[in-house]
């Protein structure tokens, strides 16, 4: 393994480790804000190398393993220790609880804001050129990558991608005139839309996208809370994509840290090859892996899941709607139940990396 392999993995583990840091500390700022006690903050996980600090009763430790960070709440689990987590109120409770998954949401949103800073925002009104096929139509027309198409058959595109494509569709067999811009011109072109394209390719030959225009930081930040949007709704409607067979078992097998970091090494070889490649996006791949894992990250930990915090915030709504809580010991059994399991769940998943590395299209 050379040089460059350990680099990725180093900056790997203070990635994942810094956005473990974050869940954690969305944990702490919540339980300061609400009057609960924590005992430690650690950075890593035991055992202890040395206690760095102690503010307001929080000793602040560096641990050996250094994949993440914890918080431990003063009397987590023990309802009868006066200013702990399980004695306080529910709603507190559950203010602590969504503090680290919204953490980690919040910092995800954030990154894909620098990300379309950096790249634009995608102007879903517009149609670019993003491939051409040999031997196509499209080719043969003289169309290239990268060019704009502003008008087809006289009409101005308006409605992006959907409209051409319906036009495309409607026209197969005949000719058509394309308008499209290259470098601030603007040429005209007839091609004639096929039939029976090769498998793989469209009727023109071409592979669609919409443009990336310039956006301020005020425009970023809700276009990056739409693409975490997006994420919360793939995430949620997957079981049902996957029954009705819209996605394949693969595209949403579960990866461990093994896997994120095979495909962290990927988007990192991806950026090391745009500079040379002036066609392709600015050299953000890592930087929206890290929102889009930080986003999952945070949407993961509210599946209600005993152990995790979904699992625990799902033990909080009784006591919210019944005025009822569920007794501690018959809480912490099925916590520990929950955490066994999902230990032997990642150690499955990680086999599967290892035997089955993750690669990306």
């Amino acid at each position: 393994m050379n040089s460059d392999f350990w680099i990725t993995l180093l900056q790997f583990i203070i990635v994942f480790g810094f956005m473990l840091f974050f869940h954690e500390g969305g944990h702490f700022v919540f339980a300061r804000l609400f009057g609960i006690e924590v005992e430690e903050f650690g950075f890593g996980f035991p055992p202890r190398i040395v206690r760095l600090f102690t503010w307001k009763g929080t000793e602040f430790t560096l641990n050996w393993i250094p994949f993440g960070a914890f918080v431990r709440p003063k009397g987590e689990n023990d309802p009868e220790v006066p200013g702990g987590l399980a004695a306080a109120n529910p709603w507190k409770r559950l203010g602590v609880l969504f503090g680290g998954p919204g953490m980690n949401i919040l910092i995800g949103i954030l990154v894909f804001s620098i990300v379309f800073m950096q790249v634009g925002a995608p102007n879903s009104s517009k149609v670019a050129i993003v491939g051409v096929s040999e031997n196509s139509p499209a080719a043969s027309a003289g169309l290239q990558t990268g060019d704009l198409i502003t008008r087809i058959d006289g009409a101005d595109i308006t409605q992006g991608m959907e409209q051409l494509s319906a036009v495309v569709k409607a026209n197969l067999g005949s000719e058509i005139e394309l308008t499209y811009q290259r470098n601030g011109e603007s040429a005209a072109v007839k091609v004639t839309p096929r039939a029976n394209p090769p498998e793989g390719e469209g009727a023109l030959g071409i592979t669609m996208s919409n443009p990336y225009e310039p956006i301020t930081w005020l425009q970023a930040l809700p276009t990056a809370g739409k693409a975490a949007y997006q994420q919360t709704v793939q995430l949620v409607t997957l079981p049902f994509q996957l029954a009705r067979g819209s996605v394949s078992a693969e595209e949403t097998r579960m990866v461990g840290p093994k896997g994120m970091f095979d495909i962290y090494q990927q988007a990192h070889q991806l950026d090391k090859e745009a500079p040379s490649q002036p066609s392709k996006t600015p050299a953000v791949n890592v930087l929206w892996l890290i929102g889009t894992l930080s986003v999952a990250l945070g949407l993961t930990n509210l599946l209600p899941i005993p152990a995790l915090d979904g699992g625990r915030i799902l033990f909080v709504l009784p006591e919210l709607i019944f005025h009822k809580k569920v007794p501690q010991q018959y809480e912490n059994l099925i916590h520990f139940i929950g955490f066994a399991l999902l230990l032997v769940l990642m150690a499955y998943i990680t086999l599967q990396d290892f035997i089955n590395p993750i690669v990306l299209p």
